[in-house]
């Protein structure tokens, strides 16, 4: 005979309203007011086999099925298909467009927030000259400006006017290498909603990430050690006798700024005075007002504190304590205003950038979200098999291995189109939460994209005055092969592939606990950073003394990890597996229980405030009393017991009882 069926311990179960005529035929079994009536389980033969539920596994390609085959549409069907995917077609392309512009004006956002802040930071040189101290610098500055080629040009403005030396720069441009991929981790988090797309994405998002630290861990001591990129650069440099040349194609920015210009204009060139020390910038805005001015070089007489700042012994006259000169002085006249939206506003540049900062976030999870609502619909069926075909499939033996290196050049051409390496990776995350890409051929799209982002920065270098050529070219070149660098270390081996490995393993634990994103994203770009530089600020003991212990106990617990998975038998049986440390240490279950009530109590408290949970119970309302049913079989009866109304004495006490429970 088949196991009866259990139901819920607790089940409160109402009786059924019964017609008039129902209430002739069944007479005999009227419930009277507070009986309970027990019926006779019938038995079933049937067995109950529950089905074995097969999970698919989220890494892997999801299907997307259509309703309807094209074949079996008629005329009508096949053109009205036709219309809807083209229709869709251009929907996605205006909310990719605003999705790029969004993130443009993100970026002009966080640098009327955190721009002169930014500037103050870069100002002293001295501590720049520590290279962690310059790594974290580079981190943060690009967190706040969401811009590396902003936080670049500030680097190449500070060490053309020899406020910082090139060998000081190279650990901030790593540090900007860093920061600018925050841009495509913020945007897998719109994906969090569908649990196995926000795995996809998220990982997608870190393995940029990942990229990075990795690179920097290994390139940067041996930087500090041998130099090897600032001598490599400087014998480039000094090899290729280089002319200035035209800056690189503005090929999306011909199409994006026309309405990025009515939003907010910015005058960046504040932002790298500040940097540079000049104090009336400070008083500036970043908000820019006249967007058409001319400049006028005439000769005019200019007082001098004394005759050797002549221009010459034949154009100099004293009186008495006075002394002038004739000389070309500058002025600009301003001709035409900008036309955007808060070129006339009386409002501080930090309200205006929180002012943006909520508006391009809402249109960015907004344009992202319909966009990945379109593309699910779009790619069904045999259009999605094509296009998962043509991205993931390697090419056919014996030239498989050179499909990844193909990739680095589409992901490096398509950056080089579009200048920022932030929209194309931030543009290809969501494909890879929906499945169109996978992981592995997304890790080599986002190499590429590294390298194209650094061929703008020498082209643009390339456009430098003479005076400063030199040292832009050597810093865009320096951000160049560390890059290539990278690559030479984590992509040509599949075994030296980590960052695949280790975001996926993030993409597993996010899934799990998603406010681990969060706390992944506040550490890695905020705290870390911080925390670094402030004991930097120390002194170079307060870092050693801190620093070298973490790293130690990162190196052992890592250490220990790869044994217990791969080798366990060599340690001593305790050390086999973690379940010797409490459970808080070594599984994140504690703390999941500890966000899950610390955001059940803010839910309840708002409750509380915007609804009547809170008020008493009302006099003489009927409460229902759960009730324990006995185990019992298909087609069974279950024991019915009316609602009553209670006494004031037992419903205040049955009230106190729930409240309880539902408490705990």
């Amino acid at each position: 005979m088949a196991p009866w069926p259990k139901f819920p311990e607790e089940t409160t179960i109402q009786q059924p309203i019964v017609s008039e005529k129902d209430k002739g035929s069944s007479s005999n079994n009227d419930l009277s007011s507070g009986n309970t009536v027990e019926l006779v389980p019938t038995y079933s033969n049937n067995a109950l086999v529950e089905e074995p539920v097969v999970q698919q596994d989220p890494w892997n390609m999801p299907e997307k099925s259509s309703k309807m085959k094209w074949s079996e549409r008629d005329t009508k069907g096949k053109i009205i298909a036709v219309l809807r995917g083209f229709g869709k077609g251009i929907l996605i392309l205006i909310f990719l467009y605003f999705f790029i512009c969004s993130l443009d004006v993100l970026s002009s956002a966080f640098q009327l927030v955190g721009g002169k802040m930014a500037g103050e930071i870069f100002r002293d040189g001295s501590v720049l000259s520590n290279p962690m101290t310059g790594l974290m610098i580079g981190i943060l500055v690009t967190v706040m400006v969401q811009s590396s080629s902003t936080s670049t040009s500030i680097v190449v403005s500070l060490v053309s006017s020899s406020l910082l030396t090139v060998k000081a720069a190279i650990p901030i441009v790593m540090g900007a290498n860093i920061g600018t991929s925050i841009t495509n981790t913020l945007v897998a988090l719109m994906q969090a909603g569908n649990r196995d797309e926000f795995q996809r994405a998220f990982a997608g998002a870190t393995v940029h990430d990942f990229f990075n630290w990795l690179s920097v861990l290994v390139l940067l001591p041996l930087e500090v050690i041998t130099g090897y990129l600032y001598h490599l650069t400087d014998a480039i440099v000094k090899t290729f006798n280089i002319k200035s040349g035209k800056n690189a194609p503005d090929l999306l920015k011909v199409i994006t700024d026309p309405f990025t210009k009515l939003i907010v204009r910015l005058d960046k060139k504040v932002i790298s005075e500040i940097a540079t020390g000049n104090e009336a910038a400070k008083n500036k805005s970043l908000i820019k007002t006249w967007c058409k001015t001319l400049k006028h070089v005439t000769l005019s007489n200019v007082t001098v504190p004394s005759p050797q700042n002549c221009t010459s012994p034949s154009f100099c006259w004293t009186n008495g304590n006075t002394t002038w000169t004739l000389m070309n002085v500058t002025y600009k006249q301003n001709i035409a205003k900008c036309k955007h939206a808060f070129v006339d506003v009386n409002l501080s540049d930090e309200t205006i950038g929180f002012i943006l900062l909520a508006l391009s976030l809402l249109a960015l999870c907004t344009c992202l979200i319909l966009m990945v609502k379109f593309l699910n619909s779009v790619l069904k069926g045999q259009v999605a098999t094509v296009i998962r075909k043509t991205i993931n499939t390697d090419f056919p033996s014996p030239f498989g291995w050179l499909t990844g290196y193909f990739a680095i050049l589409v992901g490096s051409g398509t950056t080089f189109i579009v200048q920022s390496s932030s929209v194309f990776t931030s543009a290809i995350t969501p494909l890879v939460g929906i499945g169109v890409i996978s992981l592995e051929r997304a890790y080599p799209l986002t190499l590429g994209s590294n390298i194209g982002t650094t061929t703008t920065a020498i082209l643009a270098a390339l456009a430098s005055p003479g005076s400063t050529l030199r040292n832009s070219l050597q810093i865009a070149l320096c951000h160049f092969f560390f890059n290539v660098s990278g690559i030479l270390l984590w992509y040509p081996v599949p075994f030296t592939r980590l960052p695949i490995r280790l975001s996926r393993g993030l993409g597993n634990i996010s899934a799990n606990y998603r406010w681990f994103a969060i706390f992944y994203l506040i550490t890695v770009f905020f705290l870390t950073p911080l925390t670094v530089f402030g004991l930097s600020l120390a002194g170079l003991p307060f870092l050693m003394g801190v620093g070298i212990p973490v790293l130690v106990f990162v190196f052992v617990v890592l250490s220990m990890n790869l044994l217990q998975a791969h080798c366990p038998q060599i340690l001593p049986k305790k050390l086999q597996t973690w379940d010797f440390l409490p459970l808080w240490m070594h599984s994140l279950q504690p703390w999941d229980r500890v966000v899950s009530l610390l955001m059940s109590y803010l839910q309840l408290r708002g409750r509380c405030r915007c609804s009547k949970c809170c008020d008493p119970v009302e006099e003489e309302k009927a409460i229902k009393i759960p009730i324990k049913l006995p185990e019992v079989h298909e087609n069974t009866a279950v024991v019915v017991e009316e609602t009553r109304p209670m006494s004031k004495t037992q419903e205040a006490q049955d009230v106190k009882n729930v409240s309880n429970c539902t408490a705990l």
